[in-house]
């Protein structure tokens, strides 16, 4: 039997697809703190208006996923994701094309758009191609290629950008973007049934539901507690996450260390190092040991701790601050183990809901901090510039992880309120 044939081979080829086309989203969300200080140059904009050009990717991202999770379970993952990688790439040319700051807003307003369909079609697909005691680790390690984005947007990115320019580095990006966007249509398949191969046991194709039985099934997910405690677990996480490697880590090493931009992306580089690392090692951890609000409570703590130590001493050593971006990004895999949670509590053929719903919640976290850590870095500005960007103050950025530690508190809480409560069944 030939590669292609064989449906637990094939599935691997399809997944990286899509993999691909997701890698090029992360990259897109989290490259904006290698250019930060040009694009405040570039649109005369203040640390406030940047957290916001930031999060325009992340709000519409985070409101787009419970219909997203409709569309996936509908329509299906393959058509889902080639539409929307299409459409990704098309905001990142109006992005680097921009002119003015509305413009570069709409771009990256519809990068946000596009790209939000592309992780839960993925998640879809696992659940269409991979066994239930595969799921875990399936989704470690799509959530890894969220790291392999974050690490391609540091230090990659920030040579790129030196060698050609932010404007000419995005649309380069781009072009790869549409090719695989075709990739995904020609070739990925929802099920191996609908390509035209033997079932694998174990993985029944679930019938597309109705209308109807759509929202009845959206009704069950957003009426189950656990499902709410894990959307905030996962709004302090990675809304956290995505704004410290996205937007404010590499101007905090810039600023209150003194380096190049360069030298700061390699501390950025090494928490997305942790984002590709941990959610495989915890996802794995988790299938081989059955263990899933335990593993998240204890990450709750060590990363409570983390975010405390910057938030108390702002300017620590930068060998700790580098231990400490590792993990950050690592420990993210201990809060994703919330996705299988809320997967086994509903009907396979409520999947796509049950995980855009929740899926949405790191986003809109994503949407709300930055421009919170942005006003607080504001107010605490001297009025000094270099190269037309704001220069902050260490207490401005020991304030901002301050925000920073009490989001990781508030999700340690709901952590422990989750062991507490799971019991395997919808509430």
């Amino acid at each position: 039997m030939s590669y292609w044939s064989s449906a637990t081979s094939r599935r691997w080829l399809l997944w990286g697809l899509l993999a691909a086309s997701y890698l090029l989203v992360n990259t897109y969300r989290l490259s904006t703190a290698v250019v930060a200080e040009q694009l405040m140059d570039a649109f005369a904009i203040a640390g406030a208006q940047l957290g916001t050009l930031h999060a325009s990717f992340f709000l519409i991202y985070a409101v787009m996923q419970i219909p997203t999770g409709v569309l996936v379970d509908s329509v299906g993952p393959r058509r889902t994701a080639a539409v929307g990688g299409l459409g990704t790439n098309v905001g990142a040319v109006v992005f680097a094309l921009a002119p003015t700051y509305p413009v570069a807003f709409a771009g990256r307003f519809l990068i946000g758009l596009s790209g939000s369909v592309i992780f839960v079609s993925m998640l879809r697909f696992c659940a269409n191609w991979y066994t239930a005691e595969e799921f875990g680790t399936m989704n470690g390690v799509s959530f890894a290629v969220a790291g392999m984005g974050g690490i391609v947007a540091t230090t990659p990115f920030a040579l790129l950008v030196g060698a050609a320019g932010w404007r000419s580095s995005v649309i380069l990006l781009a072009s790869a973007g549409f090719g695989f966007a075709v990739l995904v249509y020609l070739f990925v398949r929802d099920s191996p049934e609908r390509a035209g191969l033997d079932p694998i046991e174990g993985v029944p194709e679930p019938p597309r539901p109705s209308g109807a039985e759509s929202w009845a099934f959206l009704k069950q997910v957003v009426r189950d507690r656990l499902t709410w405690a894990v959307f905030v677990i996962l709004f302090c996480a990675g809304g956290v996450n995505l704004t410290l490697f996205g937007l404010w880590g590499i101007p905090y090493i810039r600023q209150v260390y003194g380096t190049t931009v360069t030298t700061a992306s390699l501390f950025t580089l090494l928490g997305g190092i942790g984002a590709v690392v941990g959610p495989p090692f915890f996802g794995w951890l988790s299938d081989q040991t059955g263990l899933r609000t335990e593993i998240v409570v204890a990450g709750g703590v060590l990363y409570t701790t983390v975010l405390t130590i910057i938030a108390v001493f702002g300017d620590p050593p930068l060998a700790v601050v580098g231990v400490a971006f590792f993990l950050t990004g690592g420990l993210l895999g201990a809060f994703v183990l919330t996705y299988p949670l809320i997967k086994e509590r509903n009907p396979d053929r409520a999947s796509g809901i049950a995980l855009g719903t929740i899926n949405g919640a790191s986003f809109l976290g994503a949407a709300v901090f930055p421009s919170a850590m942005g006003l607080i870095l504001d107010s605490y500005w001297t009025g000094e510039l270099s190269g037309g960007a704001r220069v902050y103050t260490t207490t401005g950025y020991r304030v901002a992880f301050g925000l920073a530690a009490v989001a990781a508190l508030l999700a340690l809480c709901c952590a422990l309120w989750l062991h507490r409560h799971d019991d395997g069944a919808v509430a």
